[in-house]
C-alpha cells in the first residue's frame, strides 16, 4: 500500500507540476517550481505581519456551525473547483488571515458537544453544560428556577451597555443556539417560543428566546437581527406571509414582529428579498429580517425560494453598512447555520456550497472594513464526522468518486476490495450507512459518477444513524485585525470572548 500510495503521489505531482500555487504575494521567479518559488513568497509576505495592538473600535465573530478543518479543505476544493480550477492550490477568503490557533471544544458535561454550550462558550467566555443557552454550568440543564441566577452575560449585552451597534445574522432560525446565544439566558435550547416552556416556567420567571431577542433590556436593544425562525414570533393565530398553510407558534398571542416595529420609526421588519433590498442603510434602520417560518433554505436550494431569501454575504452587507453607522463601533454575529445541517443529513455538497458562502460574507466583511480598527474572527462552534480519504489524483472532483493516475498515466477508478468504487467524501455515521437493514452487504450501493456529484446525494457513512452526529475535534480560530495576535497554539473556545474583550478594551464582567 505504501508502495501504490507513492506511485499515486508521483503521478499527482508530475501531472501538475507546473500549476501555479495561489499566496497572498505574487511568487518569486527563484527556480520555476511553482510550489517551492509559492512558498518563498509565502515566507516574504509572512515576514511583513505586524501586530495589531490599538483598541479595536469594531469585532466580528463568523461562526460557521460545524465547519471542522476537513470541511474546510474539502469547500476549498470544491471553492476552486466551481471556477475551473483544479482546486487543491485556492484558498477561502478567511484561510489568507495572518493569525490563527486550534479551539477546543467540548462541553462541561460532554466530550463531544452541542452547538448551545459551544457558542455559549464563544459568547459569553464561560463554558457550561450541552444544551444550555448563555447559562453558566452551575444550573442543571432545564431548571428554570436555577438558571435566574446563573446568567452569564454575552457579548452582544455588554457592547450594547456600551453604546456600541449590535446585529445577529443566521442562515438557521434566528431563536436557534447559535444566534441565540448572543442576547438570550435559558438552561434548555428548545425554548425557542413560549409553546416549548414546560410548566411553571413562565410563573419562575423564564422567558423563551424569541421573546428575549424583542424584550433586550441593554442598550438601546439589538440593532440587527436577521435569520429563520418566522413562527416563533407569530401568534398559533396568524397566517404565515409566505406559506398560507402555516401558522406562528406562539400560544401567548404576542405578534412580536409587531413589536418590533412599534418600539420606534426607525424599527423595520422584513420577511421576503424585495423588502430587504428596498432597506436604506442611510436611513439608520433598526431592522428584524425573519426569511422562513423555520430554517433559511440552503444555498444550494435559495434561488428557487417563493418569495426569495438574501444571501448570507448580501445580509453581511446590509449589517456591516447599516452598523457601521455608529461611531462608537460594533459587534457583530454572522452565522452559517446550515452547513451543520447538511452533514448531520450526510449531504457533502450542500455543506460545502454554504461553506464557500460563508467565505464570500467574510470577504465582504473584510473588504468593507479596515484591518486596523475591526477584529475579524472566523471559526466553528464544533466538528462532523466527515472524511476526506482514498488517493484521488490532484483535481479529481472532491464530490466525485476516487480516481487516480496509473502508471501508463490514466485517470482510473480506484476499486474498493469489494471491486467497487468508492467516494472520496464519506461520513463515520449517518443516514447513507450501507450496514443497516436492507442493504445487502455483497451489493454495496454506490452511484454513478453523475449520482455521486449531484446535490441530493448522501455520501456512504459506516456506523448506521437517522441523523448524522457531531464530531469532539478541534476547531480552528483564523483572525485578522486588532487582537487577532492573541490567537495562537490550542486554547479553550471560551478563550474568543476573552480576546473579543480586551480588543474591545471592555470589561467582561459587565451586566
Amino acid at each position: 500500500m505504501r508502495i501504490f500510495a507513492s506511485l499515486l503521489m508521483s503521478a499527482s505531482l508530475a501531472a501538475c507540476a507546473s500549476t501555479p500555487i495561489a499566496t497572498n504575494a505574487a511568487p518569486a521567479a527563484v527556480t520555476g517550481d511553482a510550489w517551492f518559488d509559492g512558498a518563498q513568497s509565502t515566507l516574504a509576505q509572512r515576514k511583513t505581519v505586524t501586530h495589531v495592538k490599538t483598541k479595536a473600535k469594531n469585532v466580528i465573530l463568523f461562526i460557521a456551525d460545524g465547519m471542522d478543518p476537513t470541511t474546510v479543505a474539502a469547500a476549498r476544493i470544491y471553492d476552486g473547483q466551481s471556477r475551473g480550477e483544479e482546486g487543491e492550490e485556492n484558498l477561502l477568503s478567511f484561510e489568507r488571515f495572518p493569525h490563527l490557533a486550534m479551539s477546543k471544544t467540548y462541553n462541561t458535561d460532554s466530550q463531544v458537544p452541542d452547538s448551545a454550550g459551544t457558542m455559549t462558550a464563544m459568547a459569553t467566555g464561560y463554558k457550561t453544560r450541552m444544551g444550555m443557552i448563555s447559562v453558566k454550568k452551575e444550573s442543571p440543564v432545564g431548571d428554570c428556577e436555577a438558571s435566574l441566577s446563573a446568567h452569564a452575560p454575552t457579548f452582544v449585552e455588554i457592547a450594547e451597555q456600551a453604546g456600541l451597534s449590535t446585529g445577529v445574522i443566521s442562515t438557521a432560525r434566528l431563536t436557534h443556539a447559535t444566534p441565540a446565544a448572543t442576547y438570550a439566558h435559558v438552561p434548555e435550547r428548545d425554548w425557542e417560543s413560549d409553546a416549548a416552556l414546560p410548566e411553571g416556567a413562565y410563573e419562575a420567571g423564564c422567558r423563551d428566546i424569541a421573546s428575549q431577542l424583542i424584550d433586550f433590556p441593554y442598550g438601546d436593544g439589538v440593532d440587527f437581527a436577521m435569520g429563520g425562525g418566522r413562527a416563533n414570533f407569530l401568534p398559533e393565530d396568524a397566517q404565515d406571509p409566505e406559506d398560507q398553510e402555516r401558522k406562528g407558534w406562539r400560544k401567548d398571542g404576542r405578534n412580536l414582529t409587531a413589536e418590533w416595529v412599534a418600539k420606534s420609526d426607525k424599527h423595520a421588519f422584513v420577511w421576503n428579498k424585495a423588502q430587504f433590498d428596498a432597506i436604506d442603510p442611510a436611513a439608520d434602520p433598526r431592522v428584524l429580517g425573519l426569511f422562513e417560518g423555520s430554517h433559511l433554505e440552503y444555498e444550494a436550494d435559495r434561488e428557487n425560494d417563493k418569495a426569495g431569501e438574501p444571501s448570507l454575504e448580501e445580509m453581511t452587507r446590509k449589517a456591516v453598512e447599516i452598523l457601521s453607522r455608529n461611531d462608537k463601533g460594533f459587534v457583530l454575529m454572522v452565522e452559517a447555520g446550515r452547513v451543520d445541517h447538511a452533514h448531520h443529513g450526510g449531504n457533502a455538497a450542500r455543506a460545502l456550497m454554504d461553506a464557500q458562502e460563508y467565505a464570500q460574507a467574510v470577504a465582504a466583511a473584510y473588504e468593507m472594513t479596515d484591518p486596523k480598527d475591526t477584529l475579524i474572527i472566523v471559526t466553528a462552534d464544533h466538528g462532523h464526522t466527515l472524511t476526506f480519504a482514498g488517493y484521488p489524483a490532484k483535481g479529481n472532483d472532491i464530490l466525485g468518486l476516487v480516481r487516480y493516475v496509473n502508471t501508463e498515466g490514466e485517470n482510473t477508478l480506484l476499486p474498493a476490495e469489494d471491486g467497487k468504487p468508492y467516494t472520496t467524501l464519506g461520513y463515520a455515521n449517518g443516514p447513507g450507512a450501507v450496514f443497516k437493514k436492507g442493504v445487502d452487504l455483497l451489493e454495496r450501493p454506490i452511484g454513478t459518477e453523475e449520482e455521486v456529484k449531484g446535490v441530493n446525494y448522501q455520501q456512504p457513512s459506516l456506523v448506521p444513524l437517522g441523523s448524522e452526529t457531531h464530531g469532539g475535534q478541534d476547531v480552528t480560530i483564523y483572525a485578522s485585525g486588532p487582537g487577532a495576535y492573541l490567537f495562537s497554539g490550542t486554547v479553550e473556545q471560551n478563550y474568543i470572548f476573552h480576546v473579543m474583550m480586551d480588543a474591545l478594551r471592555l470589561s467582561p464582567q459587565t451586566e
